[in-house]
């Protein structure tokens, strides 16, 4: 199964993953032999940490590893912004507060909320994709239903 992602988040994922391959692995295997150095291993709470840490490190690697092969780099440079599609971002305005809000459409690895970027998974996401500038969306949760009015479709 591949994952849609924009480039930025592939780069990002790879970024991850270079650093935790070349300094903070080799900085925990320091960290192992410095621990194992002080003796006693059986009541050494330095290397039962640095061990916790080799394995937290290690899980890292693989799902990272695995999110990259899986991943389909979806080009966005040469979407259109007639409609809301995966990597574009959409301009909305709450149908009864008026209140503005912008979303990028993301893979589900990507998705930041605090950064303004949704998963095309997510309910909100669900709802805009397919639709245009002027239309209204109704986006039903388990905790309310809300509107939004599109009001601009870009590629940034």
């Amino acid at each position: 199964m591949t994952i849609p992602m924009t480039r930025k988040g592939y780069e990002k994922i790879k970024e991850e993953l270079n650093r935790l391959k070349k300094v903070e692995r080799p900085q925990n295997i320091l960290d192992i032999a410095e621990a194992r150095a002080h003796g006693d291993l059986s009541e050494n709470a330095e290397y039962d940490a640095a061990k916790n840490r080799q394995g937290h490190i290690e899980g890292r690697i693989k799902e990272l590893e695995g999110k990259l092969a899986d991943a389909e780099v979806i080009d966005i440079r040469n979407l259109s912004n007639e409609k809301v599609v995966f990597g574009t971002t959409v301009h909305l305005i709450h149908a009864e507060s008026g209140e503005e809000k912008k979303y990028a459409l993301v893979g589900t690895e990507e998705a930041d909320l605090k950064n303004g970027q949704i998963s095309v998974q997510s309910p909100l996401g669900r709802c805009l994709i397919g639709h245009q500038v002027g239309e209204m969306v109704k986006v039903v949760t388990p905790a309310k239903t809300v509107e939004y009015e599109i009001v601009k479709i870009t590629v940034e």
